[in-house]
């Protein structure tokens, strides 16, 4: 999107930090929830699924042309 300011250009970086923040606290909440229905702590931790995600964001962030760095340590 072409932008006509800066003021525009800092608006929507504003909307969309606030989407992010918000798409956070929302995953936040489900990873809690999926802690419900393990059995136990190691199943908590899932390590495998972990390497999986972390794997597959940092292969996103290529395709987007973010930092996979950044993106890894926002998701864990």
């Amino acid at each position: 999107m072409k932008c006509n300011s800066l003021e525009e250009v800092r608006e929507n970086i504003d909307s969309i930090d606030d989407k992010i923040i918000k798409l956070i606290a929302e995953r936040s909440d489900y990873v809690r929830q999926a802690a419900y229905f393990k059995k136990s702590k190691t199943d908590v931790k899932a390590a495998d699924r972990v390497e999986k995600i972390i794997k597959k964001v940092r292969e996103k962030a290529k395709i987007y042309g973010c930092s996979p760095d950044v993106v890894e340590l926002i998701m864990k």
